[in-house]
């Protein structure tokens, strides 16, 4: 035999085997699991490159002392005591 012959011998399935192209329930929502975690993880790596390129973007915008009434900034440590 030459190596052509082996290489298609092996790719063609014996007679006695059926292929069989459908799959089963199980290999089914193992499937579409995979599917929705690849989705899930294209969601996180996108959300995690927008937070690196623009970080304060997510940020609020008031600051530590903005509830606090008739307190200066500096004043925040004797309030509380």
């Amino acid at each position: 035999m030459m190596d052509g012959e082996i290489f298609a011998a092996t790719l063609v399935p014996s007679g006695n085997m059926t292929p069989s192209s459908s799959m089963t329930l199980e290999q089914k929502t193992t499937f579409a699991f995979v599917i929705l975690l690849f989705i899930f993880l294209g969601i996180l790596i996108v959300r995690c490159f927008r937070i690196l390129l623009d970080p304060y973007r997510s940020m609020p915008t008031s600051t530590w002392a903005d509830g606090l009434d008739g307190l200066e900034k500096g004043q925040f440590d004797y309030a509380l005591a």
